[in-house]
């Protein structure tokens, strides 16, 4: 029963993950101009936001849904301005520079975690997605089974973690064909299709008053 539990919860993991928006973006950014440890380490990040989400959406903790509605648009807010200025600077940065840094000073895992763990949790978005996805698979978490849930839940981690892994790997596979001209527009791309999936999800809820 416990391996169904743990099964299902990968699957609904991996179901979260594989759409690519702004921080997949980000950690394939990442991939490439640092390395694969980089950008596994900040899924890692991802999966962890996304765990916790999972426990707030599964148990349905009324409190906290409550709070992330009536401050939907302050998160929203929050979230669509760092994600901006992420784009913009990824735009602007210079790879050359970036990967000498990287060679004299070393690069902070750590520091690559905790970001992506408070962009993800910054999207109140998360939640319901969670809620919608746990309601459509049929996944109820029991508070009164804690231990039931923790399998859900370690399941919902390890399928987001495999999914940055196999992404992450895949793009490893091939960084070593990105000379320097290669990663500068990589950069400049990447940074502007960033802005852009800022700029469409703002204009859409100014529109239609929801989040996409």
């Amino acid at each position: 029963m416990f391996g169904n539990l743990f099964i299902k919860g990968l699957i609904i993991g991996m179901m979260v993950s594989i759409p690519l928006g702004p921080i997949g973006l980000l950690i394939i950014q990442k991939t490439v101009n640092k390395d694969r440890l980089s950008g596994f380490i900040s899924g890692l990040g991802v999966a962890s936001a996304d765990a916790i989400y999972a426990v707030i959406a599964g148990f349905s903790l009324s409190y906290i849904l409550n709070f992330i509605k009536s401050h939907e648009i302050f998160f929203q807010l929050l979230g669509a301005s760092i994600l901006l200025l992420m784009g913009l600077n990824i735009f602007f940065k210079n790879p050359v520079k970036e990967i000498r840094k990287y060679r004299r000073k070393g690069s902070s895992y750590f520091q690559d975690y905790i970001f992506t763990f408070l962009i993800t949790m910054s999207n109140p978005v998360s939640v319901f997605i969670f809620l919608a996805v746990l309601t459509g698979s049929g996944v109820v978490l029991n508070i009164s089974k804690p231990y039931e849930a923790l399998f859900i839940i370690a399941g919902v981690f390890t399928g987001g973690s495999l999914w940055w892994a196999i992404l992450v790997s895949g793009i490893g596979i091939f960084r070593h064909r990105f000379n320097l001209r290669v990663l500068w527009w990589f950069n400049k791309i990447a940074g502007v299709l960033i802005i852009l999936l800022v700029v469409m999800a703002s204009i859409y809820f100014l529109i239609t008053g929801k989040v996409i």
